[in-house]
């Protein structure tokens, strides 16, 4: 069978497409409950890092959160000056900071602990079909990364 560009280069045909426009919906459900709670959605992805294993480092944040340093760096600065999270130098290297959630960022995930069941309830995917969804995204983002490591 000959490659035909002219089919291949179509919307529908597109893998990239469906993942964009179902990552901004979804994400887009987010943002009235985060907004009521004063976050955007990557504080919140932040947020669900740390109030899972807290004091680690930037650049562990940086991993879990597939982001680069340019863009957490900067909202961890202010969610210190909001007073949710302190930033320490590492005694073992100065150029490793830990952060830490302070007494405010812990309260904080019990005024959030609703925010996952209501996303969940504005999300009209069986549950059958939404953890399939999950795994592939996950085989897709494990198969890229592993790529990527290989490139190295």
């Amino acid at each position: 069978m000959e490659y035909d560009y002219r089919e291949a280069m179509k919307l529908k045909n597109q893998l990239c497409f469906p993942l964009y426009a179902a990552s901004r919906n979804v994400i887009g459900q987010y943002t009235p409950i985060l907004k009521a709670l004063g976050l955007t959605y990557t504080q919140y992805l932040v947020f669900l890092v740390l109030w899972e294993q807290d004091g680690i480092t930037v650049g562990e944040i940086c991993e879990k959160l597939m982001l680069d340093n340019g863009t957490v760096s900067p909202l961890l600065k202010k969610l210190e000056s909001a007073g949710y999270v302190e930033r320490q130098r590492s005694s073992g290297d100065d150029r490793v900071v830990v952060i830490t959630l302070t007494k405010e960022g812990k309260k904080l995930q019990e005024k959030a602990k609703d925010v996952p069941m209501q996303v969940a309830c504005n999300i009209e995917l069986p549950p059958d079909k939404a953890k399939a969804l999950y795994t592939l995204l996950y085989d897709l983002l494990d198969a890229q990364n592993k790529r990527a490591k290989e490139a190295e």
